[in-house]
């Protein structure tokens, strides 16, 4: 059964940083893509940051220098270092897990993001 769980998520001033942390378990995880989404009410979940199983990575153009998305195949955990945090970027993040050769993909319940000054 495969699981995915988020950490990291928290409150934060402007300017500040985070890392969020997702755990996969199921022993699909070196072959998973994973990414990043977040979502605010009333919107739809959009993509923050993606890596695939080979390492290669794509950012929303929102992020772009601020926020690296990363993973650690021995820990099945994949990572999204969020820096020089903005008000705007205050949401419910959540991690994907989309394995290869699978039509399945797997959420984690979110981890709440909030920036305020």
């Amino acid at each position: 059964q495969v699981q995915v769980v988020e950490s990291g998520g928290g409150s934060v001033q402007p300017g500040g940083s985070l890392t969020l942390s997702c755990v996969v378990s199921g022993r699909i995880f070196s072959t998973a893509a994973m990414a990043w989404y977040r979502q605010t009410p009333g919107n739809e979940r959009e993509l923050v940051a993606g890596v695939t199983n080979g390492g290669r990575t794509n950012y929303a153009n929102f992020v772009q220098g601020r926020f690296t998305i990363s993973r650690d195949n021995a820990k099945d955990t994949a990572y999204l270092q969020m820096n020089n945090l903005k008000i705007e970027d205050t949401a419910v993040y959540y991690c994907n897990a989309k394995p290869k050769f699978s039509p399945n993909e797997y959420w984690g319940q979110g981890t709440v993001v909030t920036v305020s000054p």
